[in-house]
């Protein structure tokens, strides 16, 4: 018997012109885990929000939900609370109290359990996550991935049979991002609770998934083993868009035209990489290739790996910052530098609580240090995206919020719905788009501005691969036009690919900066997976494609090993 079925499930929202799902036919198994991928705006978010009865959107639904072959709109509240835990995307949209060990509490009080039996819960959960030293903490004192691990073990504390997630590392670092999906695997592994997952890190949870359930357009487009799901979207000849998202090493795989199984993980493709091109010479192996020697994306080459931009006057700078939330507060930062040139792309990265959105929010003097200067230079016209693009909305329809951004201006707003493939949504609600939506409809907003510097906190977030490279392609045509980009980001295949400065914040400083080549060389978890898979083969190539170029030029020079020196 399946523990969870959509029979024919069909959904609109409320003035929509095309269905969000379309006739979805999708079973889940007990005990199984299950990913489901798709394009932004491709309607996942909606169908898991069909499998909780609370968070049901509004609108006209045909076909039916069967939770244990019971409809779920007849099932028990008591039963649909408890047996279905649903996790969001925002780790702060789920927390309710001001204690860790009160909101890990919350629901079982709520649900009328006995003391001895919340305490008993509640320290099984502590013990389980690893929580013990930050279980007396206050909710707004803890980093982003541990509300989430939080979000995660409060539901957990109810007994659910099904677990739900809707991208619950959108908002994390990559090590958060790691701890939180290994935490899911645990539950799903050791405690035998089914889980019903999307995600747009393929990387993480493709390798360790019973089986993936690709949606496009709210409809069910293919089912099957990870392996199979791969498959698939490697053989056709015009990529998919969730290609771009797979694994780097099945990518790897099928653009060299490997055979036998496909590789899912970072030691498989390794194996694959070592089987083609042989061993390494230890002599050899610390020696730089040739054609990977540092150059940035748009053909300059900086002295020692270094942007060559700071031979100009910055747009925009930090000196000596200092800041602090509250007089008696601890130092978020201290002391730090920055500086941002004209028409660079820089890249800040770091962990949950790092500081970053905070120095995003000085340089936008949204806020203020206590000590140091924020400078800007003469007509500079700044705007900012924050972590959460809703904020950004005051209409109720999309083509009304893009028609003011443009001062008016039909043909400007037309024009930029188009650029970003939102012309199908104009007249919906902006807090009815998906997350991937709402993001790219929010840098549309701050696009028709016309500012020449650009803040953007998290601008990948909730966005597919395709989605990215999308982003990535518009982002490199405004800075070869002048504008100034300064991104915060935990996408670090997104920092890799198509910046040309990054720089690691930890400490309340700025303590590392680099062109991406030489940034992400040689870290063990702050580097991309092509960089992991083929870094003692190519030390320089931090991207798929420079790995796959690197092989072939290897192999159509039948060399028994790559020439590196």
């Amino acid at each position: 018997m399946a523990l969870l079925r959509f029979c024919q499930l069909s959904f609109a929202y409320p003035n929509a012109a095309v269905r969000a799902l379309d006739k979805v036919d999708l079973e889940l198994r007990e005990g199984e885990y299950l990913v489901l991928a798709g394009p932004s705006g491709c309607g996942k978010t909606t169908l898991l929000r069909h499998a909780k009865p609370e968070l049901v959107p509004a609108g006209a639904i045909e076909g039916q939900v069967l939770y244990r072959e019971q409809p779920l709109a007849e099932l028990d509240p008591f039963c649909a609370a408890t047996r279905i835990g649903f996790v969001q995307q925002n780790p702060d949209n789920q927390i309710v109290t001001d204690y860790v060990w009160h909101e890990l509490a919350f629901g079982l009080e709520n649900l009328g359990l006995p003391t001895a039996a919340i305490r008993r819960r509640v320290a099984e959960m502590a013990a389980f996550f690893g929580m013990e030293t930050w279980f007396r903490s206050k909710t707004t004192e803890i980093s982003g991935g541990q509300k989430q691990l939080l979000n995660l073990a409060s539901v957990l504390a109810m007994d659910p049979e099904l677990l739900i997630l809707d991208e619950p590392t959108a908002m994390l670092d990559p090590l958060a991002a790691r701890a939180l999906l290994d935490a899911v695997r645990r539950v799903n592994k050791e405690l035998g609770v089914t889980v019903l997952l999307t995600e747009h890190r393929l990387e993480e949870v493709f390798p360790v998934a019973d089986r993936v359930a690709m949606m496009d357009g709210g409809r069910l487009a293919a089912l099957g083993r990870p392996q199979q799901i791969a498959r698939l979207l490697t053989d056709k000849a015009d990529r998919h868009q969730l290609y771009f998202g797979l694994p780097a090493a099945a990518r790897i795989f099928s653009e060299l035209g490997a055979t036998g199984d496909m590789p899912l993980t970072v030691r498989d493709g390794r194996a694959v990489v070592k089987e083609m091109l042989g061993p390494v010479e230890k002599e050899e192996e610390m020696q730089p290739h040739r054609h990977l020697s540092g150059r940035r994306k748009d053909g300059k080459e900086g002295k020692n790996g270094k942007s060559d931009f700071s031979k100009e006057k910055p747009v925009l700078q930090a000196d000596e910052v200092w800041f602090r939330y509250g007089e008696e507060g601890p130092d978020v930062l201290r002391g730090l530098d920055l500086r941002l040139y004209p028409g660079e792309r820089l890249c800040l990265l770091g962990g949950n609580g790092a500081g970053k959105t905070t120095l995003l929010s000085l340089l936008a003097e949204s806020k203020k240090p206590y000590r140091g200067k924020v400078r800007r230079a003469p007509g500079v016209k700044l705007c900012m995206l924050p972590q959460n693009p809703r904020s950004l909305f005051t209409f109720d329809s999309l083509g009304r919020e893009l028609l003011e951004s443009a001062d008016g201006d039909q043909e400007r707003a037309d024009a930029m719905a188009e650029r970003l493939g939102l012309t199908g949504l104009l007249d919906r609600h902006p807090y009815d788009l998906s997350g991937g939506e709402a993001q790219r409809a929010a840098v549309g907003k701050l696009l028709l501005r016309q500012a020449n510097v650009l803040l953007l906190d998290e601008p990948t977030k909730g966005l597919d691969a395709y989605a990215k490279k999308n982003l990535a392609e518009l982002l490199v045509r405004l800075s070869e036009e002048g504008t100034s980009l300064l991104t915060v980001t935990h996408d670090i295949e997104f920092a890799a690919e198509h910046m040309q400065r990054c720089a690691f914040i930890f400490d309340g400083l700025v303590i590392s900066e680099g062109e991406p080549h030489q940034f992400f060389t040689g870290n063990r978890f702050y580097t991309t997976a092509a960089q992991l898979i083929a870094g003692e083969y190519f030390p320089q190539a931090i991207t798929c494609g420079e790995v796959i170029a690197a092989c072939q030029s290897c192999l159509s020079a039948a060399a028994p090993r790559p020439p590196l020196g």
